[in-house]
């Protein structure tokens, strides 16, 4: 659906050109290009400010049915999030328009402050990303995704970067895949279905899958994933894959927080914040999808997946405030309050891991707590870890796919707030501030001397609506952080 392509826009027929427009400075080599920029900066109403946008027709210096110009802004203000943007609102316009096709004139590889790879990368995410319609469930599908993609180049550019093209689809595609799990609702995607979905998936990429079953983790004593799946009638599940690589030098473990429903259990959470509790499982979401995007570009580093997908619901057979449970590593967890479930679940899943894979880096991803928004907004993701390398790697790979992250601090003396009478530590502090503070404290715990690092994504891996490049709903966040990650460890 991606193509690098050279033509003469003087004698190829195209439906739509979308042209992104610099304020203070010109970025395109083309003298048909220029010469409609020229022409669309003559007007009052467009300065190739960031976000506005003019629309020719049937123009003679080109032979496109519409020319699109989209402003970028000043110069020294143009980075890849803001070439993403102008590609999803271009894309997006068109979607509207039922057009079926679009070609971006990229600007010229030696006039930005970015490299020719870079402005190709920025703008086909920004594209592919936007091409998303989730309408699974609605009566009639309005909307149509557009077919083909071009980005024009000029040739010795398209030769050379050419191969970025699958790439990035396929790095998108799993983000893609990672929204539309978490858009799915939780009764179309209880733990059974989820488990089932994901395995599908997997095998088909010949990542091997080994899913423990309720009778399994009850042998194997997961004892803090099974309270919290006690009051649900769906069964739990931890789904484990590998992407295996002959004579590869790391393994990295990643895992992810699968609550295919939050309620709060016993605890309930209130309607308002009950409303988007299907989306409690997009850490789960962005784990499964990296390991599947991993295996389609045959990622040269050993990856571990591990998946624990429960349901937190009340009944009967719920955990109480005040019960005691025991954690697959041995240690007694006091249960404060039973809508801290994440934590329970991820514990287990990181214990087993490191006992049985030995991971040299291991990352969790988890919409873990509100406290997390509270600090850092909707859009930024917190970065808890006991090794500076891994959340050095982190952070740097966010700056680059714009899945922004925030180190957080994990101070010792914070530990105290998760001291029990009763165990050997409970799962909610004494104190109702530094929430995702103290949750990441609680994790550590249970990591060993393993460089590990934890990233709450309670707040950008849900919008509640559209961004320039993603649907209200999933964002898919975490999938390009990951990939771009494991090129640097």
């Amino acid at each position: 659906m991606l193509h690098l392509k050279s033509v003469n826009l003087e004698k190829q027929q195209i439906e739509t050109l979308a042209i992104p427009v610099c304020e203070d400075k010109d970025i395109h080599a083309d003298p048909a290009i220029k010469a409609v920029i020229k022409k669309a900066l003559e007007l009052a109403e467009f300065n190739g400010k960031k976000d506005e946008a003019v629309t020719f027709y049937d123009l003679p210096q080109i032979k496109a049915r519409r020319v699109m110009l989209h402003g970028l802004g000043k110069f020294k203000t143009i980075d890849r999030e803001t070439l993403r943007a102008m590609a999803g609102k271009s894309v997006e316009k068109c979607i509207n328009s039922e057009l079926a096709n679009l070609w971006f004139a990229v600007p010229a590889a030696d006039q930005l402050d970015l490299g020719p790879s870079e402005v190709i990368v920025a703008l086909q995410e920004g594209a592919y990303l936007a091409n998303h319609i989730f309408q699974k469930y609605k009566g009639e599908n309005n909307k149509k995704a557009l077919k083909q993609i071009n980005f024009l180049v000029e040739s010795q550019v398209a030769r050379k970067y050419r191969h970025l093209c699958a790439k990035v689809a396929t790095v998108c595609e799993g983000t893609h895949l990672a929204r539309e799990w978490v858009n799915t609702p939780s009764n179309e995607k209880t733990p059974e279905k989820f488990t089932r979905a994901i395995v599908s998936l997997a095998q088909k990429e010949r990542l091997k899958v080994q899913v423990l079953n309720e009778a399994q983790l009850k042998q194997k004593k997961f004892g803090a994933l099974l309270a919290v799946a006690a009051g649900s009638l769906s069964k739990p599940s931890l789904v484990i894959l590998e992407h295996k690589v002959p004579g590869a030098k790391k393994t990295v473990a990643l895992v992810g927080k699968g609550v295919t429903f939050d309620s709060g259990g016993l605890n309930l959470k209130t309607g308002g914040s009950m409303a988007d509790m299907k989306c409690d499982m997009s850490g789960a979401a962005a784990a499964a999808a990296t390991l599947i995007t991993a295996a389609r570009l045959k990622t040269n580093v050993n990856i571990i997946g591990a998946i624990p997908i429960v349901e937190n619901m009340p009944s009967g057979q719920a955990i109480r405030p005040g019960d005691i449970v025991r954690s697959f590593a041995g240690k007694t967890v006091e249960i404060g309050n039973t809508d801290a479930e994440g934590r329970l679940i991820l514990i287990d899943a990181m214990a087993y891991v490191i006992k049985r894979y030995k991971p040299q880096l291991m990352v969790d991803l988890a919409t873990l707590t509100g406290a997390c928004m509270v600090a850092l907004g909707d859009k930024i993701a917190g970065v808890f870890s006991n090794d500076d390398d891994l959340a050095g790697s982190i952070t740097a790979a966010g700056e680059i796919t714009h899945e922004r992250c925030w180190r957080m601090p994990l101070p010792d003396d914070y530990k105290e707030l998760l001291k029990s009478d009763f165990a050997d530590i409970s799962n909610m502090p004494s104190s109702r501030y530094g929430g995702a503070v103290s949750a990441a404290l609680f994790l550590s715990e249970f990591v060993d001397d393993t460089p590990w690092a934890h990233i709450d994504i309670a707040g950008p891996a849900y919008l509640k609506k559209k961004s320039n490049y993603c649907g209200p709903g999933g964002t898919g966040f975490g999938v390009r952080l990951l990939m771009e990650m494991l090129e640097r460890v």
